[in-house]
């Protein structure tokens, strides 16, 4: 090649490479750029994706819940101080048994049991009624709930008042642990205690166990069920994370509101029970994920679903709860715990092997791969709530 020619040439070969360069950058996000570009570009691409369309059949057979008219009748009949045909089985409070022995099955009619009435424990019985109608009075759908969760940040910070910002209120970094065998398999501890928030469920014991689920605990979420065993004990004893750490509990059943009153009285931190707006809200989010899959897999018609998780019994459980709440009082969600392997145990402190056929596990799986990768397509929450980043450990 003659010399004349050779910073033409070198010209032509240099405007091509910057040519394509910057073409691949443009369309691809380039190679240099690396991962910068392409979470750009991948976020971008999301953001322009249409908004989720909602299966309109699915949201109305989620929306009923089948268990309303058995809830309904055991309100109004525990409100009127009828026990009759609740002292059996799973429906027995505290107060058959432990360090308040007192029998509810009246001897006639509709009455109060006598020592109901005593002095001792009127004042309880009044509380009952006044938690039981108010409870039952906010048992309603409302979208905007998870808004309202931050009333629980001003509880846990009693300092914290009115005039601070929402945003000011929420933790920056919450942790949710799951009871899952797969911990066993981890080495997770020190990344759970360096959260800000921990939220630990159903009393599931630390000690021993520390470096894989670590040993912070901000707060204990339970079912009602555990307060009831809890109850038995002298003062009500319900602290394995200590007398310092609050704890939140869902009602898993109406007689439970007994077993609430009397150890309220002695619990040195915050006892709460969950809004029962946040439970309808939970509720049907978990039913319409459930009922999906149900379609999705068997192809049967949607009434066949109520078959397959004990029908009026169906429940979420209190890993998916937990969850919720933490989205509505922190600004980074990590959830660890959560999943199964056929190498590991159900829990990681118990030799529990089966699942409990009133949840669905794998519903609610689904749920939290949507809230990591695609927030928006989660049913019946306001429009108005921003879902923070979540991040699953595995």
């Amino acid at each position: 090649m003659k010399r004349s020619f050779r910073p033409i040439f070198s010209v032509v070969v240099l405007t091509v490479a910057a040519a394509t360069l910057c073409f691949r950058i443009m369309v691809f996000g380039g190679s240099g750029a690396g991962e910068i570009q392409d979470s750009v570009y991948r976020n971008n691409v999301r953001a322009e994706q249409p908004a989720p369309v909602f299966n309109d059949t699915l949201l109305r057979f989620a929306a009923v819940d089948l268990a309303e008219d058995s809830v309904r009748q055991n309100v109004e009949q525990l409100v009127d101080g009828n026990f009759r045909g609740l002292t059996s089985g799973r429906r027995s409070s505290f107060l058959r048994s432990g360090r308040h022995r007192i029998d509810i099955r009246a001897n006639s009619g509709t009455a109060v049991p006598a020592q109901l009435r005593s002095p001792e424990f009127h004042k309880f019985w009044l509380n009952f009624r006044r938690y039981l109608q108010t409870w039952w009075r906010n048992h309603r759908f409302q979208p905007d709930v998870m808004s309202d969760l931050l009333n629980v940040v001003k509880i846990l910070k009693p300092s914290v008042n009115d005039s601070v910002l929402n945003s000011e209120l929420k933790y920056k970094t919450c942790a949710v642990v799951g009871n899952s065998g797969i911990l066993l398999k981890t080495n997770l501890g020190d990344a759970i205690d360096n959260h800000e928030f921990v939220i630990r469920l159903n009393n599931a014991r630390t000690r021993g166990f520390e470096r894989n689920v670590g040993s912070k605990t901000s707060l204990s979420f339970v079912n009602s069920n555990i307060l009831h065993a809890c109850a038995r004990k002298e003062t009500c004893y319900c602290h394995p994370y200590g007398e310092k750490v609050p704890i939140m509990m869902y009602m898993c059943q109406m007689i439970h509101f007994l077993d609430y009153v009397v150890c309220n009285s002695t619990h040195k931190v915050p006892l709460m029970i969950t809004d029962p707006r946040f439970d309808i809200l939970c509720a049907r989010i978990v039913k319409y994920y459930s009922v999906s899959r149900f379609v999705k897999e068997t192809g049967k018609a949607l009434e066949a679903w109520a078959g397959s998780h004990d029908g009026s019994s169906f429940h979420y459980s209190s890993g998916m709860q937990a969850v919720m709440l933490a989205l509505g009082i922190c600004e980074k969600v990590s959830i660890f715990g959560f999943g199964k392997s056929d190498l590991a145990k159900h829990h990681y402190h118990t030799n529990q092997k089966a699942e409990l056929h009133l949840h669905d596990y794998q519903a609610e799986y689904d749920l939290y791969r949507d809230l990591v990768e695609r927030p928006e397509a989660i049913p019946f929450v306001s429009d108005k709530f921003k879902f923070p980043p979540v991040v699953i450990h595995r």
